[in-house]
């Protein structure tokens, strides 16, 4: 133990900065497991896809949209949902929905707001289309 505080005086940044990951750690942690959206992998959105005719909502801008999306996506920017300007998804609140984005690290905000809206099951798809293409799954170019 007085090696430890003996460390921590001596060493007061890195202490601290070792305390403050591990707080944040934790506290990511706890809010994914209360999070009403959860985060799949590509073989759980192929199942879903598949087996309950899941709805795919890519919030990429609509150049990104073009040069490659997952098949019968629906291009919809985070602000329109945000907005409330939901287009032709409005009405599959009772499907589940897979919010697409480039990389997976920006498709929370827009789902927590599709579930804010009312949609029930609301997924994001782990590392975005990005993942999906370097796991060599079909992407169509073009608007649909």
């Amino acid at each position: 133990m007085d090696r430890l505080i003996e460390f921590i005086t001596a060493h007061p940044i890195l202490s601290f900065s070792w305390i403050g990951l591990f707080i944040a750690v934790i506290y990511l942690t706890v809010k994914g497991w209360l999070s009403k959206v959860k985060e799949i992998t590509h073989t759980e959105a192929i199942a879903l896809i598949n087996g309950q005719e899941a709805i795919i909502v890519d919030i990429r801008s609509a150049n990104q949209f073009k040069q490659g999306h997952i098949a019968n996506a629906y291009n919809i920017l985070p602000i329109d949902i945000k907005n409330g300007s939901l287009g032709a998804i409005a009405k599959y609140r009772e499907r589940p929905i897979i919010v697409v984005c480039d990389t997976g690290m920006n498709a929370l905000k827009a789902a927590t707001d599709l579930y804010k809206a009312g949609f029930q099951q609301v997924f994001t798809l782990k590392e975005g289309i990005s993942g999906w293409d370097s796991n060599n799954l079909p992407l169509v170019k073009g608007n649909k």
